[in-house]
Formats: structure tokens, sequence, C-alpha cells
């Protein structure tokens, strides 16, 4: 099972972060310090995979990782999980983001947090993974937006007859 999923920038500044098990927040604080510090101290050239922090479970748990270009993904996975069935994983996750925002940087998962976690929950949801196919991903994120748009429009449309209504009295 996915413990977490952590997302953060070479210097350890996390841009997103989904706990599948409680942890009160400045202990969720901790995981991702001690975390960044276990991924970030490591070469390129060795195995993405390592025992998990003694904050988030020790030697019980796995910390699987990918680096990309500024960001670090991190999953946070019990013994059960299988390590290159999350880095495909999280392969699927970064291109879709990649497919969704058009060349997926940093500043994307900032300022575009709620369509991030939207992905995110389409890929996985209580620690569960629910979907690896990235066709079938875009498929439902594409259909969310076009619901969001009709949304907006009728919005819109009820906005100008309110306002229609109110200059009329």
């Amino acid at each position: 099972m996915i413990k977490a999923i952590l997302v953060f920038n070479n210097h350890g500044k996390p841009r997103l972060s989904r706990f599948y098990q409680y942890y009160p927040e400045d202990m969720q604080q901790q995981i991702v310090r001690e975390t960044f510090h276990l991924v970030s101290k490591r070469d390129d050239n060795v195995c993405n995979f390592l025992e998990g922090g003694t904050l988030i479970g020790g030697s019980d748990f796995k910390i699987i990782y990918r680096h990309y270009a500024t960001l670090y993904f991190v999953f946070c996975v019990d013994s059960s999980e299988s390590e290159l069935g999350i880095l495909d994983l999280i392969q699927v996750f970064v291109e879709t983001l990649d497919k969704c925002f058009e060349n997926v940087c940093e500043l994307d998962l900032i300022f575009h947090v709620d369509k991030v976690h939207h992905i995110l929950a389409e890929l996985v949801m209580g620690g569960m993974v629910l979907e690896t196919n990235m066709t079938e991903i875009i498929t439902r994120i594409e259909e969310q937006n076009k619901l969001e748009k009709s949304e907006q429009s009728l919005d819109a449309v009820l906005l100008r007859s309110l306002s229609d209504k109110f200059t009329k009295i």
C-alpha cells in the first residue's frame, strides 16, 4: 500500500504532499524533510529505492523515487508493493502531468495544485493504485475539463440574467 506521495524540488521545498495514513502536520513536515535528506544525498547513478526513514516506518517501508530536472517524485510504500511497479507508476504520473501541462515544470505544480491533485486521484486513491493506463487517465481529465467549462458558461449565463434583473429594478 502507498503511505505517502511527495514531490519536492532540489532545495527540499514540498510541491505536493499526499499522505494516505494519518500523521499530524508537524510529523508530515518532518517526514518530508527526512525523505528529502535521504533521497537528495544519493548519486544519480544508484538504485532508486531505499529503506524508509525512521519517521515513516523504518525497514518495513520503502522509498521509491525518480529525479526529473528540478523535482523529486517520491512514493513511500510498504513492503508489499513492487519497486518496479511503483517506478512505472511514477513514470505514468509524470508523463500524464507532462501531457496535461504541455511540458510540466515546478510552477505548474504550484499554480495548478487542484488539477495536479485531480490527476493524482485518477492514479491513486486511499493508497491503492486505481489506474495505470495514461490514455484512460487523460480521457478522464479531459472529461473533467469539459464539465468545468460547461459549468463556467452556465454560471456566466446565470450572472448575466441576474444582473439584467437587478438593472431593471
